[in-house]
């Protein structure tokens, strides 16, 4: 799937490609609307049928990502929320195999992501992904959210690259869309982003279960399981 001898850069999403989208799922579709419940008086139901549109609005944009944002519209201490189920913060399968057949591979390795840097902090702390990574870059640094397209330029001025030899896996196809238009040209989505919930079906780029299917061959994780 990926022509490994002419890859020079590999920029990997975080969450629901590396971590376990699980954990986000959570807190936004039930922990946040039970807190906010409890905060303004409201049943479980009552609060969901305020927040799910309120969210909806903001899908692909910045805000959407910020926790800042959202403590200010919401009432809530966002950030010491995560870290009180921080425990559901989970590394999906095969992952640290991957990145380390990467470095083996002496490819540079970048996260790209849109995580807050509080959030992303925190996941970092819990994980220790960071020790993989040649650099690590949150879209609140570009001052857009990856689902821009203008952000994929706008990342060549900190992070120079490439695109006919970076290789971008991500679990959100309107990110990969938007790659597809100025960013990295080898694109792979996750299709196991959450591992409490059914495989997406994705036909528009290659997809992948798992990091196996596209380690660098002759790599301990390119073996058959």
């Amino acid at each position: 799937m990926i022509p490994w001898k002419r890859m020079r850069s590999v920029f990997l999403d975080m969450d629901g490609t590396l971590l376990d989208l699980n954990f986000d799922n959570h807190f936004w579709l039930e922990f946040v609307p039970l807190r906010y419940a409890e905060r303004n008086g409201l049943s479980l139901a009552e609060a969901k049928a305020e927040l799910m549109p309120r969210f909806r609005a903001m899908e692909g944009r910045l805000e959407w990502y910020c926790l800042d944002y959202w403590s200010q519209a919401l009432g809530l201490d966002i950030p010491a929320m995560k870290a009180e189920i921080a425990g559901l913060i989970a590394v999906l399968p095969h992952v640290t195999e991957f990145l380390d057949a990467v470095r083996s591979a002496g490819l540079r390795l970048v996260l790209v992501t849109n995580a807050h840097p509080k959030s992303l902090g925190l996941k970092l702390e819990k994980t220790a992904l960071h020790v993989f990574f040649d650099a690590i870059i949150s879209s609140h640094s570009i001052g857009l959210p990856k689902e821009d397209p203008l952000f994929w330029r706008r990342l060549h001025e900190v992070e120079p690259y490439d695109p006919e030899a970076t290789l971008l896996v991500d679990d959100s196809l309107p990110v990969l869309r938007s790659a597809r238009q100025t960013g990295p040209k080898h694109l792979v989505a996750v299709r196991k982003a959450d591992s409490k919930r059914a495989a997406a079906d994705i036909a528009e780029f290659p997809a992948i279960d798992d990091f196996r299917a596209i380690a660098p061959v002759g790599t301990a994780a390119g073996n058959p399981p």
